[in-house]
């Protein structure tokens, strides 16, 4: 799905009402976008989801009846829903659930305090099918919070008979934030290459884009947790 053509599409799932009045409003204001629904609780975001095919799910982390992470998980989950994206909305002091979302299959996060401005770009960064991370505070946190040790649950596929050496230098590139252009010129490749390493990880990970690489860096140990990795 691309929005292109069309306003991009956004579903806002939080369970205050005053926040999902003020979000979309703001939606609306915004020439390329429209709002196709409210939804209160996640699965109340899952039933509109599959109702009115949006681009991107604007999703409130904690929630009743259905929280936000699981909600998450049942979206990227389903193939009907291949092409929704979901934005996580949290706060700092809730590292673990970020993390979760982020694995689960969000695009990004967002503080719930963010400048209107700097949501709707985030909404269009997700609906054009790139990730919301950069090697600011997204970095540090899954640092701190994969730094706790752990067994790692990694794809079959990630091993040295997974992904090539070239593949591996792109994903440490994508952990530390670069985009295909950046990545591109750090490895002397065109971007147009560089799109192609990350789209083949992406496959052989199974994973649903660049979100879940940067946490697949992590936990395989390409990326050592507390280093805070800097383009």
């Amino acid at each position: 799905m691309s929005p292109t053509d069309t306003p991009i599409r956004v579903l806002l799932a939080d369970d205050q009402l005053l926040v999902r009045a003020s979000f979309a409003m703001l939606v609306e204001s915004a020439p390329d976008m429209r709002v196709t629904g409210q939804a209160a609780d996640g699965a109340e975001a899952i039933d509109l989801a599959r109702a009115t095919d949006p681009h991107v799910v604007v999703m409130d982390l904690r929630m009743p009846v259905l929280d936000g992470v699981e909600a998450t998980r049942r979206i990227a989950a389903d193939p009907a829903l291949s092409g929704v994206r979901v934005l996580a909305l949290t706060t700092y002091d809730t590292d673990e659930d970020v993390i979760a979302a982020l694995r689960a299959g969000a695009s990004g996060f967002l503080v719930k305090d963010i400048r209107p401005a700097e949501l709707l770009d985030a909404i269009r960064t997700v609906a054009s099918g790139e990730s919301l991370l950069s090697p600011g505070p997204t970095a540090r946190l899954i640092a701190r919070v994969l730094s706790t040790p752990q067994t790692p649950e990694l794809p079959d596929a990630f091993g040295p008979s997974g992904l090539t050496e070239r593949e591996r230098q792109v994903l440490t590139l994508v952990a530390r934030g670069l985009n295909n252009t950046e990545i591109a010129d750090s490895l002397g490749l065109s971007p147009l290459t560089a799109k192609t390493h990350v789209s083949r990880m992406m496959g052989k990970l199974r994973v649903r884009d660049r979100a879940q690489l940067v946490i697949i860096a992590y936990e395989s140990g390409l990326i050592v947790p507390g280093t805070h990795p800097q383009s």
